[in-house]
């Protein structure tokens, strides 16, 4: 089967804040097989590509995009692979949908991602933004990721050949662009009782602390180093803020929800207004978390 294009594909189909404009192409990728045609397919559009999972991290522009969109498709598994001693080693696709894999670890009795229970998403983009909550940051549990490159292909990557920081993850050896194809992670062994009990707990005090059944793209703001972007937004008196159909949530002042007809020009405005009061009020520069398109 030829790799799947899309043409146009509306970028507020395909985020979870529902904003955004088209892009020229997105690339659907199924198979290892389809990574050949990718390579050849950028190399001939020559548009700056831009790996999306489920969108759970983006606010994209309201106009249109020259970008090709490129999209791991959901994928089967994920498996048990080996043990490593008292660690069981799990590998599973960049498009498994992140709660799908922590469904399967909770029925198993796999335990250490309890934290990142209602954390949106794909496998892939939780490795590439370095997804965490709770004190759990998927980086933690890494021992191998599978990466692709146009000009290098599929290659096998050691926990030691990556960085993970807040928020982010890059390769020393690749420093190009790259995408994330699969990844083995290292888990403990539990009850499944145990387990789910945990992750009930988290999914509970996120429901109380934040709007988590919302149009939103999750934090929009780092939080700065010993402070809470949510604090100090909420101090500034952004909490409940709105600007035409976007709003700083009423929950938790770090998240910009749509309130069904905002636009991404809101967003961005909303933003600003937030970054200035807090650097005004307590000279703090907030840095944006959310990834702008």
């Amino acid at each position: 089967m030829p790799l799947e294009l899309i043409p146009n594909p509306l970028l507020s189909k395909r985020t979870t804040l529902r904003l955004g404009g088209p892009a020229a192409v997105e690339a659907v990728v199924r198979e290892e097989t389809d990574l050949d045609e990718l390579s050849e397919f950028l190399t001939r559009e020559a548009l700056p590509p831009f790996v999306i999972g489920a969108g759970s991290n983006l606010l994209a522009g309201d106009g249109p995009l020259e970008l090709a969109l490129v999209r791991v498709a959901d994928c089967p598994g994920p498996e048990r692979v080996e043990r490593d001693g008292s660690t069981i080693i799990v590998r599973c696709g960049a498009g498994l949908r992140l709660p799908g894999l922590l469904g399967w670890a909770q029925k198993a009795g796999f335990s250490g991602m309890e934290g990142m229970t209602g954390i949106p998403g794909t496998v892939g983009g939780a490795v590439a933004m370095n997804a965490g909550s709770y004190g759990v940051e998927i980086g933690e549990l890494i021992t191998r990721v599978r990466v692709w490159t146009p000009t290098g292909g599929l290659v096998w990557l050691d926990r030691g050949q990556c960085s993970f920081g807040y928020r982010s993850f890059s390769l020393a050896d690749l420093p190009g662009k790259f995408l994330v194809w699969e990844v083995e992670l290292g888990l403990g062994e539990s009850d499944p009782k145990a387990v789910r009990s945990a992750m009930r707990d988290v999914y509970r005090n996120k429901k109380a602390t934040q709007p988590v059944t919302a149009k939103s793209a999750g934090c929009v703001f780092k939080n700065p180093p010993e402070q809470s972007a949510g604090k100090l937004l909420d101090k500034a008196g952004m909490k409940g803020a709105r600007l035409g159909g976007m709003a700083f949530s009423e929950v938790h002042a770090n998240f910009l929800v749509n309130l069904e007809s905002g636009t991404a020009a809101d967003a961005l405005q909303l933003m600003e207004m937030g970054r200035r009061r807090v650097k005004e009020q307590f000279g703090t520069t907030l840095e944006p978390e959310v990834i702008v398109l």
